[in-house]
Order: structure tokens, then sequence, then C-alpha cells
């Protein structure tokens, strides 16, 4: 290839790789909103309880979670960190032991 077809070339991949790249954000521009996280303060209250379906849903409410999930003795989770759930930890009997988000 010519170098000016080369120069062409390059000049208009950078063309279209900028209207790719979509408006900039600067300094001055508003962020996007983050998601509400899980907020395990407020469900402390559970603490003691015995799970069921009203706790859980009491307890997802007033800790702002999206989800909720009860972890049993000896049950096999996931490890994953998900700041948009609020764990119920729970005794042999069904009693609430720990609350924590994630």
């Amino acid at each position: 290839m010519h170098l000016p077809t080369l120069a062409a070339l390059a000049a208009t991949i950078s063309l279209f790789l900028s209207a790719c790249a979509g408006p900039s954000t600067g300094p001055a521009s508003n962020p996007a909103p983050v998601s509400a996280r899980c907020n395990a303060a407020p469900a402390q209250f559970a603490l003691g309880r015995n799970a069921d379906a009203a706790l859980e849903t009491e307890a997802r409410t007033r800790a702002s979670a999206k989800t909720v999930r009860i972890l049993k003795p000896n049950q096999v989770v996931t490890m994953e960190f998900n700041a948009e759930r609020l764990n119920l930890t729970v005794d042999d009997a069904g009693r609430v032991t720990r609350v924590s988000c994630g």
C-alpha cells in the first residue's frame, strides 16, 4: 500500500472509533444513579426470631435489599458477593443468628 492510502485508512478508522465512543463525560456531567445497596443495620431486629416468609419480607424491606436468602447450618452456598442481597443465617431451630449483606 502507498503511504497516502494508509493515512486515509487510519483517518477513517479513527473517525469510526470516535463515533462509537459516544459522548464524552467530563466532571460537569451528572453520574448515573447508583442502585440501592443492602444495609443490614435496620434488619437486625430479626435476630433471635424464627425465619418465615413474613420475617424475610420485612427484613428485606428494612434493609433496602432486592433479594434475601436464608442460610441454614451446613448448607452449601455460593460465595459471590451481591451488594443488593440480605443474608439471614439461621440455626437448626430456624432462628436467625446473623443478619448480613452480600
